[in-house]
């Protein structure tokens, strides 16, 4: 196994460790264990757990703008793109239903810790606050483009929080299909803001 090649097994087992068992209780000795390779091996490819941190932060990162990248490529309407996003909690569903979604955990965990890769963790946010906005921009909405991305993450979140505490895979489906209603007005233009804006049909 070729050096680039070990250091890529690393980094995905310690994803899957970390958003599992929280990085605060994911050992060396674990992830060293799930790659099948000896310690020395291991600190060759990192010396310290926050080195791990930084590339799985930044693995995840390059993972959901190629996801992102390929939607545009696939869907040629914006609203569209903002549907596949909002049918992550569904395909995500099992390991959300378990364990929770993989960015707000690790978030809220760094922010517990106060650790210093809070701000790169939550470049995952930034980043899909900013697709996001570029979608509701392209549906003609500029001026309101950021409070849609705002409200679609937070539905995203909301969703996936509840559904990690109840473990209600109906839910998940229930609160997807609310959504999609929700945007299909909006994007026919029968609301004019999100929820909770004071949305008012448009005259």
């Amino acid at each position: 196994m070729g050096a680039a090649t070990t250091r890529a097994h690393i980094v995905e087992a310690a994803d899957r460790l970390f958003y599992r068992q929280g990085y605060e209780h994911t050992s060396f000795a674990a992830i060293a264990e799930a790659v099948h390779i000896s310690r020395g091996n291991f600190y060759y490819h990192f010396k310290s757990k926050d080195d791990i941190l930084s590339a799985v932060i930044a693995a995840r990162l390059e993972s959901r703008r190629r996801m992102l990248e390929r939607w545009e490529a696939e869907e040629t309407d914006p609203a569209d793109r903002i549907r596949r996003f909002v049918e992550i909690v569904v395909t995500n569903r099992a390991d959300i239903q378990r364990y929770g979604c993989p960015v707000g955990t690790l978030t809220t965990e760094l922010a517990k810790l106060g650790h210093p890769a809070l701000d790169d963790a939550g470049g995952l946010f930034t980043l899909f606050r900013a697709w996001l906005r570029e979608q509701f921009t392209q549906l003609g909405h500029p001026a309101q483009a950021d409070a849609l991305a705002m409200h679609v993450l937070a539905f995203s979140q909301g969703v996936a929080t509840l559904a990690h505490a109840f473990r209600d895979e109906d839910f998940i489906h229930r609160e997807v299909q609310r959504m999609h209603e929700w945007l299909s007005a909006y994007s026919a233009g029968a609301l004019s803001a999100a929820p909770g804006d004071g949305a008012q049909a448009d005259a």
